[in-house]
């Protein structure tokens, strides 16, 4: 039974990197998975979100990749180019795996970048003409650097997919299926999932050589939450969301938070909303660019912003330790969405708070959820946010109101404008005198005509 990182056959520097990083002993996923990958093996993992899949992947592509200051890099015939390449849905789990492994892997000087799109191209052409060893990247931003002949995939020994359900899931299969074809030297695929649909057994099967499948939860408890999590159900009205929410962020332990909602303009206008009412909070979502994306991520992980309000696809990926809340301002399309929206919080062995508003029309839809997780919570609770239940429940303060700061009043505006009224309409009211003034000019013409 391994104990800590140094029983395993690792590298001096990679045991002193990962000590250096607090990491002492593996978590179940690396402890099972590790012995079979640092020995060449194809595996395939599924495990619950947030236990530590990165590095049960990360640390076998550092100890395999020849790096420049290793002695066998003078005879290495693949100088510069990748050697091991990781594959992610989204451009947020891009950034984070290169940055997890790039802290293991620069004691080495093992060079990797992270490639994903609403980036410009040059930067990442460039670095990789300078030559890299590990790439983590996007199925669209690789496939075009790959047609353009920018990055080699040629002589890639090991792939990673990462998160390969949600890849199948936003459409990705065709890409992920290129990818595999474009690595015909691959000595090692390791294919990591938190659920197995068909698509997923499939792709096994053609790609890779007699895998091992690692699970690190029972087999009647696949789509199970994690235990810690503390969950709510209310039943809310749409109008009365903004001001429910608002409350509970005034609980008391309330620390970093995350709202997700299914629709991108519903994310942006809570992020208003809650802006406007005092809260320091910040969206992510597809409509916007990645340089905002990138911001408010770093803005909400600094401490800037305690509420990051989410959609689905652009929260995928996000590995933020700390966060105590998660709330589902609307209700979850399915099982797979509610397990990954509350797997935010409770990681790492604290403690957690799930709030799930449901709107009468997601009735059905909650129960479907409800079903199949065996939640018990079949009947969410009629809450208003004067409700009592909903101040003692969730701990919030009696008297707290739904905003920090008092709303903008609306008469001076109005009182701006009606003073103006007049400035406006003088000069309509000399018109009728204009128009008196030519006709009796014409008439007095007329006189004058006809006196003559």
């Amino acid at each position: 039974m391994t104990t800590t990182f140094a029983d395993l056959p690792l590298r001096a520097l990679t045991i002193e990197a990962l000590n250096a990083h607090g990491f002492m002993a593996p978590f179940a996923i690396q402890e099972m998975v590790l012995p079979i990958a640092l020995s060449d093996g194809d595996v395939i993992g599924q495990a619950k979100t947030g236990t530590g899949k990165t590095l049960a992947f990360g640390i076998p592509l550092i100890e395999r990749v020849i790096a420049p200051q290793d002695s066998e890099w003078a005879e290495f015939p693949n100088k510069g180019l990748p050697q091991a390449l990781v594959v992610v849905p989204t451009r947020e789990l891009c950034v984070q795996v290169a940055k997890d492994i790039q802290e293991l892997a620069q004691s080495r000087g093992i060079r990797v970048i992270a490639v994903y799109g609403g980036r410009a191209f040059e930067p990442q052409i460039e670095q990789l003409q300078s030559g890299v060893e590990i790439v983590v990247g996007t199925p669209g931003r690789l496939l075009d650097l790959y047609r353009q002949g920018q990055v080699k995939l040629s002589k890639v020994a090991r792939l990673v997919l990462d998160e390969a359900d949600e890849m199948l899931d936003l459409g990705f299969l065709p890409d992920v299926e290129k990818i595999f074809t474009s690595t015909p030297e691959r000595k090692q695929t390791m294919l990591f999932s938190a659920t197995m649909p068909g698509d997923i057994i499939a792709l096994a099967r053609r790609f890779m050589n007699q895998p091992v499948h690692i699970r690190t939860q029972d087999n009647d408890d696949e789509s199970a939450v994690v235990s810690r999590v503390e969950q709510h159900v209310l039943r809310a009205h749409a109008l009365d969301k903004i001001e429910m929410l608002g409350r509970i962020l005034q609980a008391e332990g309330r620390g970093p938070t995350m709202v997700f909602c299914r629709t991108k303009r519903t994310c942006q206008k809570t992020a208003d909303d809650l802006l406007e009412r005092g809260f320091k909070a910040a969206a992510i979502h597809g409509d916007l660019g990645q340089s905002a994306r990138e911001k408010a991520l770093s803005d909400f992980k600094a401490g800037k912003s305690d509420v990051l309000v989410a959609t689905d696809v652009a929260a995928r990926g996000i590995d933020i330790d700390g966060i105590t809340h998660v709330i589902n301002y609307q209700c979850p399309e399915d099982d797979k969405t509610y397990v990954h929206r509350i797997g935010r919080t409770a990681r790492a062995g604290a403690h957690g708070i799930g709030v799930t508003f449901v709107d009468w029309d997601d009735m059905a839809r909650w129960s479907m959820i409800n079903q199949s997780l065996k939640l018990g919570l079949a009947e969410p609770i009629e809450t208003y946010s004067s409700s009592e239940h909903l101040y003692t429940s969730m701990k919030i303060p009696v008297g707290s109101q739904g905003r920090l700061k008092a709303s903008k009043p609306l008469d001076e505006p109005l009182r701006a404008k009606t003073t103006k009224r007049p400035e406006k309409s003088a000069p309509k009211k000399a018109a009728p005198a204009r128009m008196k003034t030519e006709r009796t000019r014409t008439r007095n013409k007329k006189f004058k005509t006809e006196d003559a």
